[in-house]
């Protein structure tokens, strides 16, 4: 099985962390189902800015735990490179 830890930009452009074993569910969960987070419920349409994919639960909820205690400025960041590395 293999884990994803994801940020995605909600309607009032703030910022969410999670993990999940299928993306595509998530996100769809996120915007159009009671099972998505209730911070994202009243900030919807969420769209996914980034993901990384783990092989072991414990991988993806450090990171997860990492990355929710990085700053906006270095989420941002983040984004910004993946982005360009993914051109």
């Amino acid at each position: 099985m293999k884990y994803f830890v994801y940020l995605v930009k909600c309607s009032d452009n703030s910022l969410y962390c999670g993990y999940t074993t299928d993306l595509d569910q998530r996100i769809n969960e996120h915007n159009n189902s009671n099972k998505g987070a209730k911070y994202t419920k009243y900030r919807r349409p969420v769209k996914l800015v980034y993901s990384e994919k783990f092989n072991t639960l414990s991988e993806a909820l450090k990171r997860e735990y990492q990355i929710k205690n990085l700053t906006r400025d270095k989420k941002e960041q983040l984004i910004k490179t993946t982005s360009l590395q993914k051109k």
